[in-house]
């Protein structure tokens, strides 16, 4: 059984009230739940996270390499500019783990500040544009 830590940035706890046409209609706490009880289906546990803080997401990823879990993270507007998230993320992969750069929207055909992610150079996946199924996806591939 693996031990996933699923973590999620800024603004994602608004699922359901931001912009239904691009994220869908599910809240933030159905999706956690949604999420655990997937991952429990194929043998693992998931620990489903969400915050707007930069340093807090950072303390997450520098807990899962001590803690030895893999991470499926949707860094949100982080994803394009966090170079201090992203040098956090590769401590993860460096450990061996696995660390699954998850979107709902397929970020390349979006507005083009959203096409660079500097996560994604570390990580040892990306999986995007699947609504909330890209989740489920990365659950699998861990």
């Amino acid at each position: 059984m693996a031990s996933i830590l699923v973590l999620n940035g800024p603004n994602l706890g608004r699922l359901g009230s931001r912009e239904p046409e691009i994220y869908g209609s599910m809240n933030y706490e159905q999706l956690a739940s949604e999420l655990v009880a997937f991952a429990e289906k194929h043998g693992h546990e998931a620990d489903v996270r969400q915050t707007d803080s930069e340093s807090e997401l950072i303390g997450w990823l520098h807990e899962a390499v001590d803690g030895r879990k893999s991470v499926i993270i949707n860094p949100a507007a982080f994803t394009h500019y966090s170079y201090a998230l992203a040098d956090a993320a590769s401590l993860v992969t460096k450990a061996g783990l696995k660390l699954i750069e998850v979107h709902i929207s397929n970020p390349h055909a979006r507005e083009e500040f959203r096409h660079k992610s500097v996560i994604s150079a570390v990580a040892t996946g990306v999986i995007a544009g699947f609504g909330t199924d890209s989740y489920k996806l990365a659950i699998q591939a861990v």
